[in-house]
């Protein structure tokens, strides 16, 4: 009997600690060398063993073009893992990720320009939780909201017309929970905020850079709201 695919892929100590390091958020090789402790160039095999096996991606940073970011496909996961019970016993199959219990707590969503990625992050999480999770965004460079990001979440149900671009200053000396960059340049002048949260990046692609693909917003909004599934059951477990 062959080994399902994801215990061949996820079964190696250093494969599995790359999973669980990666499912808090997006890293860069240098950032799980020091987490791990391990030679870049074992980390790196390793890390394309998992991308072969389609659990992790990976993504070229917008802020610095020798750094890559590796993100964990959770939902993926869920997928492959709810086969592996089944595939030693019919009675052991997994159903897929359980319904998040209640979630609350306060949120933080910063991207550079506070015009698209953050807002509909920020609008995807309150409606997510009827505004249980206090969710909030900012930007290190205000820009007005992109139409296109109002169109989107329209198109979900979601009012942005009354939203606003926020720096991120005005959030300094607030509490968080979570302060979630999404984007790779603010990621390097994300600010400490009291209580030290742990930092969390997800290096989302700017889908304003190319005016030419008309479903970059609708892909960007799909991918968050992805995560903001799995970002409910963290905070539900905080």
């Amino acid at each position: 009997m062959t080994p399902p695919r994801f215990v061949t892929a996820a079964g190696h100590p250093v494969r599995w600690r790359l999973l669980g390091e990666l499912a808090g958020g997006d890293l860069a090789v240098r950032e799980l060398t020091a987490l791990l402790g391990q030679p870049q160039n074992l980390v790196s095999y390793h890390l394309g063993k998992l991308r072969k096996a389609e659990l992790v991606t990976a993504r070229r940073s917008s802020a610095d073009g020798r750094d890559t970011y590796y993100s964990l496909d959770l939902a993926r996961c869920g997928d492959l893992l709810s086969g592996v019970g089944d595939a030693l016993h019919p009675g052991l199959r997994l159903t897929g990720p359980a319904p998040a219990a209640p979630a609350a707590g306060r949120v933080l969503f910063l991207c550079t320009a506070n015009s698209s990625r953050s807002q509909m992050a920020e609008a995807l999480l309150r409606n997510s939780t009827g505004g249980t999770v206090e969710a909030f965004s900012g930007g290190s460079t205000p820009k007005p909201i992109h139409p296109q990001a109002v169109s989107v979440m329209a198109a979900r149900g979601i009012d942005l017309t009354t939203a606003r671009p926020k720096h991120l200053g005005e959030f300094s000396g607030q509490r968080f929970d979570l302060v979630i960059t999404l984007c790779d340049r603010v990621k390097e002048v994300c600010p400490e905020f009291p209580g030290h949260p742990r930092p969390v990046h997800w290096s989302t692609a700017d889908p304003a850079a190319d005016p030419g693909d008309p479903s970059a917003f609708d892909h960007v909004a799909d991918a968050l709201a992805q995560r903001i599934v799995f970002l409910l059951h963290t905070l539900a477990h905080r």
